[in-house]
């Protein structure tokens, strides 16, 4: 499959690299692990198999090669050729035909799967393409991805139980950490009582919000590791959630973690959209957690 237009951000995504924090590198993988584990679910691929993260859209491949191919996420009212293609589901395209993918309408990523996966080389354990650490690079016309020719099949769709709306507002689940008697009582029930708003600074890295500010009893901790999730307040009180390509190592106070169950619901979080946080025990965290990856990844 050739890349004719790589649209505003596209990179090949798996389930992230692991064991190299100590490196400095950052994990990667896909944001939005439901939609990506759906995408190669439908094509019954491992979910460990590369996918495009297509962030906008406005992007177009060229197929080289008859291949099954899968969609999902944002919709992005794929085509192939003229004939439109529904989201969350699975369909052919022929050697030849191009698949044309528009402005995002709801949402930021969509996730493309190829049966059988993208042939990529892994870099300690993963593809995942991670700019900041210059591991991979962003996809560019031109580009070739090399996949599997497939014989064509019938489409498979998603049940629409599993298929996320992606609204303008949204509640995400905390876990408190240690660092939560950082903040007082006065300023916890403002961040869990307020509504905090996407920016325009929002990427892989992060998702920076704006709200009422939150001050804390500290102006900072010695640099630690950053979990994935993590709810950084820095001095100006603004609330920082950190994602896939953060950095390791960060000094600023945090109430908790985003549990890893909600991210997906961030990672399609558009400027503007509304969040208000909740707590959730680490315990309930990890049980609706262990049952997504019993359902989806093992």
């Amino acid at each position: 499959m050739t890349v004719v237009r790589p649209g505003v951000h596209t990179s090949l995504q798996d389930l992230g690299r692991f064991g190299c924090t100590r490196y400095g590198m950052s994990q990667g993988g896909a944001v939005d692990l439901h939609a990506h584990a759906w995408a190669n679910k439908l094509l019954e691929n491992p979910a460990h198999c590369a996918t495009l993260e297509i962030t906008i859209g406005m992007a177009r491949f060229l197929a080289e090669a008859d291949l099954q191919l899968a969609i999902t996420g944002a919709d992005m009212q794929a085509r192939v050729n003229d004939s439109p293609v529904g989201n969350w589901c699975s369909f052919s395209i022929k050697r030849g035909q191009s698949l044309t993918l528009k402005a995002a309408s709801r949402g930021m990523r969509a996730y493309l799967a190829v049966q059988g996966g993208v042939h990529a080389v892994p870099v300690l354990g993963s593809v995942s393409t991670v700019v900041r650490n210059q591991l991979g690079s962003l996809l560019a016309e031109g580009d070739f991805l090399s996949a599997d020719v497939c014989k064509p099949g019938s489409a498979r769709h998603v049940p629409a139980r599993y298929i996320p709306q992606y609204s303008d507002e949204i509640e995400l689940r905390v876990i408190e950490s240690g660092q939560v008697a950082d903040f007082s009582p006065e300023a916890l029930r403002q961040f869990y009582g307020s509504v905090y708003t996407v920016t325009q600074d929002c990427d892989r890295m992060g998702v920076r919000l704006e709200g009422n500010p939150i001050p804390s009893t500290t102006g900072g901790v010695i640099s630690e590791g950053i979990a994935l999730g993590a709810v950084q307040i820095p001095a100006d009180g603004q609330p920082i959630i950190l994602l896939n390509d953060r950095q390791t190592l960060g000094g600023y106070p945090k109430p908790g973690c985003i549990a890893r169950i909600d991210l997906p619901r961030l990672a399609q979080a558009r400027p503007g959209t509304r969040i208000r946080f909740s707590s959730i025990s680490l315990a309930e965290a990890r049980r609706q957690w262990q049952a997504f990856r019993r359902f989806m990844l093992d």
